[in-house]
C-alpha cells in the first residue's frame, strides 16, 4: 500500500563555501534524523583530544540507565587515576568520590583523572574500558575511529573523524540527563577532605550561544582545537564538529557559523506522527479479525527552506498471529522523498490483541465459508 504527501517550500539560494574554512575536518548534522547538512572532509582520521570523553560518558550513561551502576556509588580513586596529567580536578589516591561527582568533572571540566576513575570503576582497568569503547564504536558502525585511552591525550593509533564524533554525540544525547551536566557553566567539586575545586566549563559557548547546551571540547598539540557542540532551537537540534582549528577563537567562530547556517536554512517537517494509523491488517487466531497498525515514532525529514518535495510511504507486513501487544513490531513503513528511499520506521498494533477462543475462531471460519458460497 502506498500513500503520497506533498509539501511545497519556497526556493532560497544557499551559499556554504565559506563555512569551516579553517578546520581540517567538520560536519553539521540534525539530531533526530542524523542527516548531514554540511561536511568538509568529515571522514578524515585525526586526533580528537578530549572529545574522546564523549564515548567515556556514553558508556557511563548506558551503565547508569541499565542500573549496573548508580550516581550515588562511591568510587575508590586509584594511584593511576590520581596521577593523570592534563586537565584534572585533583582527585586524591585512596579517597572515595561519588560517581555523579566524577561525571560532572568530566562533562564540565574535562577532567582526565575523573575519566580514568570512571573507566576503572566500570571495567576494572582503563585497558578493559578501552576495549569496551572500541566494541561500542563497532556497534555504532564507526569506520574511522580507534580508541587507545579514555581521556584523549595524544597517543599513536588514537583517532577519529568529525562524522564519527557527531555520531557518538548523537548516541550520547539519547540520554537526556547528560545535557544537565554538559550545560553547567561553573560549579564546585567537593573533595572528601572538605576542600573544593572550582570547575568552569571548557565550552565557553554555553553562556554565549542561544540554545547551546553541550557537548565536548578538545585540545592537544597534535589535535589542535576541536569541539563537538549541540544546540536546540524550537523543535530542531543540531550537532556540529570542527577539528584541527588553530586557536580557540576560530574554533568558536566556525562552530557558531555552522550552527547559524543550520538554523537559518533548514526546518524539520513532521510528515506523520507517532501513533498515527497507517493501515489495517488481519491477525490470525485472534479474538478480532483485524487491527489498526500505528507508527512507533514520528516520521520526520529535515529539508532546506528551498525545496519542493513529494513524500511517499510504503507498508511492509508479514503474517501476524495473536496474541500480540501494542509495542510489538509488526511491520515496517518505508519512507521516500521524491521516490528516493530515506529511512524505515517500525509499526505496531494500535491495541493489544488477544488470542481468540475456539468458539470465536470456529464461528468466524463458518461465516467466511458461508459468505464464500453465497
Amino acid at each position: 500500500m502506498k500513500k503520497i504527501i506533498i509539501l511545497i517550500i519556497m526556493l532560497i539560494p544557499i551559499n556554504v563555501f565559506a563555512l569551516a574554512e579553517n578546520a581540517k575536518s567538520s560536519v553539521l548534522i540534525e539530531y533526530d534524523t542524523g542527516k548531514v547538512l554540511f561536511e568538509k572532509d568529515s571522514n578524515l582520521e585525526l586526533p580528537m583530544a578530549s572529545m574522546t570523553k564523549m564515548m567515556t560518558l556514553y558508556i557511563l550513561m548506558n551503565k547508569l540507565d541499565s542500573g549496573n551502576v548508580h550516581l550515588e556509588d562511591e568510587v575508590l580513586i586509584s594511584k593511576n587515576a590520581a596521577n593523570m596529567g592534563g586537565s584534572q580536578v585533583y582527585l586524591e589516591e585512596g579517597s572515595k568520590v561519588k560517581l555523579e561527582t566524577l561525571l560532572k568533572a568530566v562533562a564540565v571540566a574535562s577532567a582526565n583523572d575523573a575519566a580514568v576513575a570512571i573507566a576503572e570503576y566500570i571495567s576494572g582497568s582503563e585497558q578493559d574500558f578501552v576495549k569496551l569503547m572500541n566494541e561500542t564504536a563497532l556497534s555504532f558502525n564507526l569506520k574511522h575511529t580507534n580508541f587507545k585511552n579514555v581521556h584523549g591525550l595524544d597517543e599513536e593509533g588514537h583517532y577519529s573523524s568529525a562524522y564519527d564524533m557527531a555520531t557518538i554525540a548523537r548516541h550520547l544525547i539519547e540520554y537526556d540527563d547528560i545535557l544537565k551536566y554538559s550545560s553547567i557553566y561553573e560549579d564546585y567539586i567537593i573533595h572528601p577532605n572538605g576542600t573544593s575545586t572550582w570547575i568552569v566549563n571548557t565550552n565557553k559557548l554555553i553562556n554565549y550561544y542561544k540554545g547551546l547546551d553541550g557537548l565536548k571540547t578538545g585540545y592537544t598539540n597534535q589535535s589542535g582545537y576541536c569541539i563537538t557542540a549541540t544546540a536546540k532551537r524550537d523543535d530542531i537540534r543540531l550537532i556540529s564538529v570542527v577539528m584541527g582549528e588553530e586557536n580557540n577563537n576560530i574554533r568558536n567562530e566556525e562552530t557558531i557559523a555552522l550552527l547559524n547556517y543550520g538554523f537559518s536554512n533548514y526546518k524539520k517537517e513532521t510528515i506523520l506522527k507517532k501513533g498515527d494509523i497507517v493501515g489495517n491488517i488481519p491477525i490470525k487466531f485472534s479474538n478480532q479479525e483485524n487491527s489498526n497498525i500505528i507508527l512507533m515514532d514520528d516520521v520526520i525529514e529535515v529539508v532546506p527552506n528551498s525545496e519542493n518535495n513529494k513524500y511517499n510511504y510504503e507498508i511492509k507486513l508479514g503474517d501476524i498471529n495473536a496474541p500480540i501487544n501494542n509495542g510489538n513490531v509488526v511491520g515496517t513503513l518505508l519512507f521516500y522523498k521524491n521516490d528516493n528511499f530515506i529511512r524505515s520506521y517500525n509499526l505496531t498494533v494500535e491495541n493489544d490483541v488477544k488470542k481468540g477462543n475456539i468458539l470465536t475462531l470456529f464461528r468466524r471460519n463458518i461465516n467466511k465459508f458461508l459468505v464464500g458460497i453465497v
